[in-house]
């Protein structure tokens, strides 16, 4: 199957079992480039936080990030990232797939456009082979995880890689990249700014335990992140404090 099949099946697909906050579908881990942007993605079309949404994140080349979603922030990724995120924007976010390999995300009103090639190489196979028949105790095993990460990022040539920690408003998370692939050429501009070539930023850009990888990294996944707890966890959606409630 191609990362297109693998994206259409997963909008039928169902919340994976616990008592987490749980989210299943795909994204682009992180997509970095050489003239200091960085943009990642996530499309879960199974939450259990409140109905599917799509996000995009974006990162200026002076650090600050924005992400944009077609949810409102509590049902969406601020929610656990927004003590890192300087902005907002709820906005329609188009998904195509021209080609089988081909993945467009458009967001007509902030006119972003992102063309990626994804692309499957002998490592990724190797690790998607290896992924599909790890048990799901492993998959959420945080030694396994932590053991797993470096070797998958080193393989990648992603510098370092995170599958599980603490995100910025404080939740734990477990990230499972169950089929990998690679992103080696893309085309993005915000506002008529074009974004140039792929390539590593420096430093490493990170959001709270989350790493953003070195190389874009397009994956069918889930994701599990601890209940919303007032008494553990901010209720903030941008770093400037706008309030979210659980």
């Amino acid at each position: 199957m191609e990362p297109r099949d693998y994206a259409e099946r997963a909008e039928s697909a169902t919340l994976p079992r616990g008592d987490e906050e749980r989210f299943s579908g795909w994204g682009v881990m992180g997509l970095p480039f050489r003239s200091g942007h960085i943009l990642a993605a996530r499309r879960f079309p199974a939450s259990s936080v409140g109905p599917g949404y799509t996000s995009v994140w974006h990162r200026s080349p002076n650090g600050d990030w924005t992400f944009y979603s077609n949810a409102p922030p509590l049902q969406s990724c601020n929610r656990y990232f927004g003590a890192q995120v300087e902005g907002f924007v709820q906005t329609e976010i188009a998904v195509q797939w021209p080609g089988p390999r081909s993945l467009h995300i458009s967001l007509p009103d902030a006119r972003f456009e992102w063309r990626s090639a994804i692309s499957a190489t002998a490592v990724t196979r190797a690790l998607n082979l290896i992924g599909s028949v790890m048990p799901d105790a492993m998959w959420k095993n945080n030694h396994v995880l932590g053991l797993m990460a470096p070797i998958a990022g080193s393989l990648l040539q992603a510098g370092r890689v995170s599958m599980h920690g603490r995100a910025p408003n404080g939740q734990s998370f477990i990230a499972n990249p169950l089929r990998v692939w690679t992103i080696d050429r893309a085309k993005a501009a915000l506002s008529g700014e074009e974004f140039g070539p792929p390539g590593p930023v420096s430093p490493q850009a990170k959001l709270g335990d989350f790493i953003i990888p070195q190389r874009g990294i397009f994956v069918i996944g889930r994701a599990f992140f601890e209940p919303y707890d007032p008494a553990l966890h901010l209720a903030t959606a941008t770093r400037s404090g706008s309030e979210i409630t659980a």
